[in-house]
């Protein structure tokens, strides 16, 4: 006979991790579920607030912009181009090498009164690269395209975050899609609330990254989830709490290390990579951190809420 998991009983028990039938410590995450609550409400409301009053700071594949792929005689140092760029005072700088070390592609946006003035920034831009530089294209992104692209680029999330919450709810039950969704839009939002407080550039790379940690996320999640059903045809008798309990410490080891690889590799990228992508590495390591988080808190407390998996087990109260 399958002994249950005993449930500390005081504040002192509480501290003691229980063990499960295999005789692994088992550590209580959803003891501190109220205080992971109050915290996920606190950042969810801060980052709706942050894009109310504040908003993103969206950059030349939104706002519109001029787009000009110059290949120079020599290989440019893009530090101290990027300054000389920016004191043209004619809004956000992308440097990015194409293809060879000498071909250079620049985005620089537009001022709002100078949306017409392709041929000036192109001669600024000639002053500023000097002689002897050929270039191959000068393409303008409107204001009316940008915001064709916001548009996309908010489609794109939904439905993604959609099509998560309806595999989930097929590929297990009801309450696991709905509270995926939950987790998912959670680590969303709060990720791009930290754009918007840093004020980074925001471009489709950083749509990019949201979708990718929207991935990540589900996928933390559902190898919560996996044991957890797993565990529920196990123990027939624990009751859910402590289920839940035991399949996140079993899956704790694996959470920890896939998030500190892509923690690895994202820092890495951050340090040695180039100033396109620390925006999307920064928004990937916000997005392991909250998601290794809201697989763990957020997930499970709120399926503690929801209607019973079992038809026998009454609803569990806060």
């Amino acid at each position: 006979m399958v002994s249950s998991v005993s449930t500390p009983t005081s504040k002192t028990a509480a501290k003691t991790a229980a063990h499960s039938p295999a005789g692994v410590k088992v550590i209580d995450f959803l003891g501190k579920r109220k205080l992971a609550v109050g915290f996920s409400a606190f950042l969810t409301i801060g980052a709706i607030l942050l894009l109310l009053l504040r908003g993103l700071n969206f950059g030349i594949d939104f706002a519109g912009g001029v787009l000009v792929e110059a290949v120079l005689p020599t290989k440019p140092d893009l530090a101290p181009l990027r300054d000389k760029l920016n004191q043209l005072q004619m809004g956000g700088v992308e440097l990015q090498e194409l293809g060879d070390a000498n071909t250079l592609l620049i985005r620089m946006q537009l001022p709002k009164d100078m949306e017409a003035a392709q041929g000036y920034v192109l001669n600024q831009v000639k002053g500023v690269l000097g002689d002897g530089v050929t270039y191959r294209r000068v393409e303008t992104v409107g204001p009316k395209v940008g915001e064709e692209l916001i548009g996309s680029a908010i489609w794109a999330l939904v439905l993604s975050m959609l099509g998560i919450g309806v595999y989930v709810w097929a590929r297990f039950e009801w309450q696991f899609g709905a509270t995926a969704l939950f987790a998912t839009l959670h680590d969303v939002l709060t990720t791009v609330g930290l754009l918007a407080l840093l004020g980074r550039e925001f471009n489709l790379v950083e749509v990019a990254a949201l979708l990718t940690l929207a991935g990540y996320s589900i996928n933390d999640t559902i190898v919560v989830f996996d044991r957890l059903r797993e565990n529920m045809r196990k123990y027939k008798t624990m009751p859910m709490r402590q289920l839940m309990n035991l399949s996140v410490t079993e899956t704790l080891s694996r959470t920890i290390m896939t998030a500190s690889t892509v923690m690895l590799a994202s820092l890495a990228m951050v340090f040695f990579g180039s100033e396109v992508t620390v925006t999307f590495c920064l928004a990937m390591i916000w997005g392991v951190l909250i998601g290794t988080y809201s697989s763990i808190y957020v997930a499970s407390a709120v399926l503690l809420y929801l209607p019973a998996l079992r038809p026998a087990e009454a609803r569990v109260q806060a």
